[in-house]
């Protein structure tokens, strides 16, 4: 094979394997101009601004519901404590009426109760002369340290005295239950 040939077989061979490689260029890649990304931006802003707008209506609805009467959940849970009237289960009964009553004031009075220990509560209280508790402190004191004694004294409790806490838990809510504002009287 002389060199000619060999650089003509080459060539060809070479063109042939290279021919299904070969690619043309690409076309030229289109740019959006600026006013195309401002008009999606003013879309997005559109779509954020209607999902807010969407998301306050549903909070308004959501609180549109009528919220549960403290006191008629009280005096519900305060009922459920009846099943706990047994010597043997004194510590649980003062347990649950005491987390009723501190849960009721909580709720009702927008005083920290429920996570607290009776004397940090009693001492906030004593400190707070213009409070909607101060005329129920002593009945309070009472009540909570009574039910201390039962839950952390292990105190035996008759049944005669449990009921009397119970009595003097509903007496509480009953007293503290919001007074209706009557209406005022026109001028004659």
């Amino acid at each position: 094979m002389t060199p000619a040939l060999f650089l003509a077989q080459a060539v060809t061979n070479a063109a042939t394997a290279t021919a299904g490689d070969i690619r043309d260029i690409r076309g030229p890649i289109a740019i959006p101009t600026s006013w195309a990304w401002i008009r999606w931006i003013v879309i997005a802003l559109v779509l954020l601004a209607l999902a807010w707008a969407g998301w306050r209506a549903w909070r308004r609805h959501r609180d549109r519901k009528p919220k549960p009467d403290p006191l008629a959940l009280a005096l519900a849970e305060l009922e459920k404590t009846r099943a706990l009237l047994h010597p043997e289960t004194a510590r649980e009964f003062s347990i649950a009426v005491s987390d009723v009553i501190r849960a009721y004031i909580e709720t009702r009075f927008a005083a920290r109760a429920a996570h607290r220990t009776t004397e940090e509560f009693l001492h906030d209280l004593a400190g707070a002369a213009a409070s909607p508790l101060a005329p129920y402190r002593e009945v309070l004191t009472e009540f909570l340290r009574h039910c201390d004694l039962a839950k952390f004294g292990r105190w035996a409790l008759t049944t005669g005295e449990m009921e009397a806490m119970l009595a003097s838990a509903r007496v509480f809510l009953l007293d503290t239950q919001p007074r209706p504002v009557p209406p005022p009287v026109p001028a004659p």
